[in-house]
């Protein structure tokens, strides 16, 4: 029995059940060299990693009994790696008791020194740690400038759409983990013009991503995505 594609509907789902299995980190992955700030350590973050990949395997297997799409090929590109800095900044701190999660509503950074503020909560501080997480190597965005210490998980995942271009199910994984402190200086300011309602935004120059990388935390060369 085929689909309409002509693939076999037995080997779609196997291919799709072996997708909800993220691939697992790297051995040897982490740089022992690594500069990390406020009590953050490589063991905390490689265990919050662990957390996210044992997470989306747990959900995406369950999905996958309902016969439901695993997340990364539900949710928009955007949501979804909103939702893997999401999962990380909730769960550094649980290995990495000197840091918080800022409490404040759309406060930066999203990480701070835990006890700083009263509730860990700040509207804008340059202590702490900026999370993100995206699909692309670099040029990495946020709404303004900022002094702070970015701290980014770049990943590879199945998309939405991949389906309507013939693109096969493929496992989730981590590709690299860069951090650095970063400068006004090292961010591109794009604003807006005139009625323009485009959002404002600020993206990491050849500058920041250089810091970044000089100062990388996990990278998988097998998985490294073209530049």
């Amino acid at each position: 029995m085929t689909n309409k594609s002509g693939t076999p509907t037995a080997q779609r789902g196997d291919s799709e059940l072996d997708a909800c299995k993220p691939a697992p980190l790297s051995r040897g992955g982490f740089n022992d060299a690594a500069v990390l700030p406020y009590g953050c350590t490589l063991a905390g973050i490689k265990a919050a990693m662990q957390d996210y990949l044992e997470f989306l395997e747990f959900v995406n297997c369950a999905l996958h009994t309902k016969d439901i799409a695993r997340l990364e090929s539900m949710l928009m590109p955007a949501n979804f790696s909103s939702m893997v800095g999401e999962f990380m900044t909730a769960n550094i701190p649980k290995h990495c008791p000197s840091l918080a999660k800022n409490t404040y509503h759309n406060g930066h950074p999203d990480l701070v020194p835990a006890g700083k503020f009263p509730n860990d909560a700040a509207q804008h501080s340059s202590e702490g740690i900026e999370v993100k997480a995206s699909r692309y190597a670099r040029g990495w965005q946020g709404h303004n400038p900022e002094d702070c210490f970015l701290l980014v998980f770049v990943f590879d995942s199945s998309r939405p759409n991949d389906a309507a271009k013939s693109v096969p199910p493929r496992r989730f994984r981590f590709v690299e983990v860069l951090g650095e402190r970063l400068k006004k200086s090292d961010w591109l300011f794009a604003g807006r013009k005139g009625e323009s309602r485009r959002t404002i935004t600020a993206s990491v120059t050849k500058s920041g991503y250089d810091k970044m990388s000089a100062n990388w935390v996990y990278r998988d060369a097998s998985l490294l995505l073209p530049e």
